[in-house]
């Protein structure tokens, strides 16, 4: 929604159109790629397995994930659109870690 505001100068009266950025902004859905506690598979391979696949996140970042996911049985590995999301919780799969998306609130 547009605001239109009247600006009153020495030499003439404008009109100014604001616009809010968030209202700017096309929002996308997005989605939380989680990470499920694995029995199976060791903490070290968890880890670096989730580096591979999202390459953004630091080891430190990748320790926590897998720590969360080893302690509380889940842990979250990123909140982003669906269609990376998707890949992310494909990739996982296909590399033995069990993996799941759903809709961020």
């Amino acid at each position: 929604m547009s605001t239109i505001k009247f600006v009153k100068s020495e030499n003439n009266n404008t009109a100014v159109i604001e616009k809010k950025s968030a209202e700017l902004k096309n929002k996308s859905p997005k989605y939380k790629v989680l990470l499920h506690n694995d029995p199976v598979n060791s903490m070290e391979y968890v880890t670096v397995v989730l580096r591979e696949v999202v390459p953004q996140l630091s080891e430190q970042d990748a320790i926590s994930i897998m720590l969360e996911a080893h302690n509380n049985g889940i842990g979250l590995v990123i909140v982003c659109d669906l269609e990376p999301a998707e890949f992310y919780s494909e990739s996982l799969k296909s590399k033995g870690i069990s993996s799941s998306i759903e809709k961020d609130d």
